[in-house]
């Protein structure tokens, strides 16, 4: 089949790993020795405790990845003992499923119900969310992480609100709970602050987050990254299109300010698409013909298997 005509989907797998470089690597390894993928990107720091690993392949090579590192994450990953800022339910807190190139979001739904299935009958509670979500109010994440693990060890046993959409409604011992589905593609593009007060990052965090008010399509939080000397707006883009990325860019300046600090950096956490950068670049250099322009999928290079 002709690179242009081959079947491609995305996953961006988060595991509540990032103190232990060597666990990462065993998970990753799972994906990398896996045929028909390819990995774009790996991150994981200590501040988070959380590993994010960008990866693309067939259909079928994706969800055989996702499958054996969730497995080893599972026999790596204690959440008895695990402490990080980032909201989680489980070792293998989110296995989304995207889009990439001639899959359609109905092919990724099937993707995740399968994948969900598959790590149920490894006595995993899954609960399903975006497009895959059987129920409106899973379709945001923040309602699954409702409590965080620590929490939903005891609801998920009483309140039939809490049942899983695969799996028992009791936690797995030492793995804990999992999210999978469908999504659209998401960008996390976080903002570093000039200071080292958390209550800012969490004040700035909470005037853009679309729940507390602020951007449509966005979701924020506030984070210290202590071994940095600097406090972070993290933020999960999930429409560029509709929210470009200078808007929360400049929201967070314009918050930032009122409490005399400034932006000292930025970090991206997997993949940029091109269509952000540009109507960005758009913005910022006020052109005056921005259809020139142009647009190709940046992760076109990695599609050749």
């Amino acid at each position: 089949m002709e690179k242009g005509k081959k079947k491609i989907v995305e996953s961006v797998p988060n595991y509540s790993e990032g103190s232990n470089g060597k666990k990462v690597e065993e998970i990753v390894k799972e994906i990398r020795e896996t045929p028909n993928t390819r990995i774009v990107d790996i991150q994981y720091d200590s501040d988070y405790n959380r590993a994010v690993i960008t990866f693309l392949g067939t259909p079928e090579a994706v969800l055989k990845a996702n499958v054996a590192a969730a497995k080893k994450a599972i026999d790596l990953i204690d959440m008895n003992t695990h402490k990080g800022q980032h909201p989680r339910i489980g070792a293998i807190d989110v296995v989304p499923f995207v889009p990439a190139q001639n899959v359609s979001i109905e092919e990724c739904v099937d993707l995740s119900v399968k994948f969900a299935e598959t790590m149920a009958q490894e006595g995993i509670p899954v609960y399903l969310y975006e497009e895959s979500a059987r129920k409106m109010e899973r379709k945001n994440i923040d309602n699954l992480r409702v409590g965080e693990y620590e929490g939903l060890k005891e609801s998920i046993k009483i309140d039939p609100e809490r049942k899983p959409d695969f799996g028992p409604s009791k936690l797995h011992p030492t793995a804990g709970a999992m999210i999978t589905g469908a999504r659209h593609p998401l960008i996390s593009f976080n903002i570093n602050l000039g200071t080292t007060e958390i209550n800012i990052a969490k004040k700035i965090a909470k005037a853009i987050h679309l729940r507390s008010g602020g951007l449509v399509n966005i979701k924020a939080m506030g984070t210290e990254i202590a071994k940095k000397n600097y406090v972070q707006v993290g933020i999960s883009n999930i429409n560029y299109k509709k929210t470009p990325l200078y808007r929360q860019i400049e929201l967070v300046r314009i918050e930032a300010a009122r409490y005399g600090v400034s932006i000292i950096g930025t970090e991206l956490v997997g993949v940029l698409p091109l269509g952000a950068v540009l109507n960005s670049v758009e913005y910022y250099l006020q052109l005056e013909n921005p259809q020139k322009l142009e647009e190709k999928h940046l992760l076109e290079s990695y599609f050749d298997f």
